[in-house]
């Protein structure tokens, strides 16, 4: 379990803080709309109305305690800025940015934000990668080069073995589970014979991904 902050309330913060709540974390929201922290308030660890881009806000927060600072308004960047500034000042151990645009990361970097997140444009190439092909069901990247893909058995891969049809070696990518009726089997041998009703579940370089595609 974390103890988090999020500091503003849009659609990505609220998103955020929910998803986080969920998985057994510590979930401190912040917005200055008191109509919004009033409707939210009760879903939470803790709440606050405040302007973050004042010092003596996040100085009564104690950002120092949390393990991770979400700053999640992209689109009033001026605001985010000064928000990253003031966190690491305050010696927050980790700041998490949403940011609109690329040129904004340098920026970002250089006043103490660990990562910086572009969500549009992320949930935009999953889903660009996902519906470009009937092959593949989902798809998640992974750094730069590297992604795993859930895709259909191809036709000519029925009947045949994991290690038979040598796939590391052919296509440059692994098998890491088998999906079939909504069930995944990660224990996946050289053995196993594929049936129509699987899903591979298969990691590699997008490169050689998209020459397999071909």
């Amino acid at each position: 379990m974390k103890s988090v902050l999020v500091i503003g309330m849009g659609r990505f913060g609220l998103h955020l803080a929910q998803k986080m709540t969920e998985l057994g974390n510590e979930v401190m929201i912040v917005d200055k709309d008191p109509d919004i922290i009033n409707e939210l308030s009760s879903r939470f660890s803790d709440s606050m109305i405040g302007d973050c881009t004042d010092e003596s806000v996040l100085e009564e927060i104690g950002v120092e305690d949390f393990d991770i600072c979400f700053v999640t308004m992209g689109t009033q960047y001026s605001s985010a800025v000064e928000i990253t500034s003031i966190l690491k000042d305050l010696g927050a151990k980790k700041i998490v940015v949403k940011a609109g645009r690329d040129r904004h990361t340098k920026i970002l970097k250089k006043l103490g934000a660990d990562d910086i997140v572009y969500p549009e444009r992320e949930m935009a190439e999953h889903l660009a990668v996902k519906y470009s092909s009937n092959s593949i069901f989902d798809f998640i990247k992974l750094g730069d080069d590297f992604a795993v893909y859930e895709i259909n058995v191809p036709k000519n891969w029925i009947g045949k073995s994991i290690g038979g049809l040598d796939v590391r070696k052919k296509h440059n990518m692994n098998i890491i589970a088998i999906k079939s009726f909504g069930e995944i089997c990660s224990s996946v041998l050289p053995t196993y014979v594929f049936r129509e009703c699987d899903n591979i579940i298969v990691v590699g370089k997008e490169e050689d991904f998209k020459k397999y595609l071909k």
